[in-house]
């Protein structure tokens, strides 16, 4: 059985040994168009990541028996023409949860803690040539007793929403699908969480209803304190939209860890900001720590055996 990886590279050094030792695994770090059509005549599995699989590749892969999506989202993949070759298509769900809860606290509490401005002022030398003993000229946002507002409740919203609780703040939710599920938070529309929220975090799919959810009206209505956070998915919220925003102070910050085009185009509205202390960037790493990637091999060796 011959295994296909066409991007390989979007996992970094995580080991494939796991996945190895169930066929002939072929690695490419990054595959082109070209590419692709011209690394799948022969292979029985293909697991790709960001590549696009559509009826033109699937034609160019007479033998292929099953499409391994690294990932959550297949929304890559024209399901309907694997569906009619009879090609199965599994994802990984639920690997990378722990690590995108981690990574938006990380981000709430660097912007809540002013810790950018805190570490530069030690490493600058300017605490040393102070006088005082501490520097308060900062001084920084205590979540305990804030209200955290989760747009989309699912996994890994339900979870933010235990750490959220757990560091005492009081969380609401809306519902991107309109089912609001969980009996545990109140669920409310989304004009009423954007206006008493001091924390919006949004962990939605990006689709029809969830496409510029977050507009510069949206963002009017929030408070002029507030935090906003997309770890959901770029295209959610408006970034030109959101840089003005913040700039002009409407909100207090805001941190991106996904966006409309990615890699982030050096000419993006968020990269031209006044005011860069006042957001964090992080380049779609969220779902990847250590413990996350191998999980997801995991996942990946998992579904081809149980195919096969």
């Amino acid at each position: 059985m011959k295994i296909v990886f066409l991007d390989a590279s979007t996992l970094g050094d995580t080991p494939l040994d796991e996945i190895a030792a169930l066929g002939e695994l072929v690695t490419y770090p990054t595959s082109t168009r070209e590419q692709a059509l011209a690394r799948v005549g022969d292979c029985d599995v293909l697991i790709i990541n960001k590549v696009r699989v559509d009826a033109e590749l699937l034609a160019a892969a007479p033998r292929l028996r099953l499409i391994c999506e690294a990932a959550t989202g297949v929304n890559n993949i024209d399901l309907d023409a694997a569906a009619a070759r009879g090609i199965p298509v599994r994802n990984a769900a639920g690997y990378s949860t722990d690590a995108v809860v981690q990574s938006t606290f990380a981000h709430l509490l660097s912007l809540a803690g002013h810790s950018p401005y805190f570490d530069e002022c030690v490493k600058s030398g300017r605490y040393s040539a102070g006088e005082l003993f501490c520097d308060i000229s900062h001084p920084y946002v205590e979540l305990s007793g804030k209200t955290m507002g989760i747009i989309g409740l699912g996994t890994i919203g339900t979870k933010v929403a235990a750490v959220a609780e757990a560091l005492g703040m009081r969380v609401i939710y809306y519902s991107t699908s309109g089912t609001s599920h969980s009996k545990a938070y109140p669920s409310v529309p989304l004009e009423e969480l954007l206006a008493v929220s001091d924390a919006v975090s949004i962990h939605a799919p990006l689709n029809e209803r969830t496409s510029g959810l977050i507009g510069a009206a949206q963002l009017r209505r929030m408070k002029p304190t507030a935090f906003l956070l997309n770890l959901g998915r770029g295209g959610i919220v408006d970034e030109k939209a959101l840089a003005e925003a913040v700039d002009a102070g409407v909100i207090a910050g805001a941190a991106l860890d996904v966006y409309v085009r990615e890699p982030l185009p050096a000419d993006n509205p968020l990269l031209q900001v006044k005011h860069p202390e006042r957001f964090r960037f992080t380049p779609h790493t969220a779902w990847a720590s250590r413990e996350a990637l191998l999980r997801l091999v995991h996942q990946v060796a998992d579904n081809i055996r149980a195919a096969f």
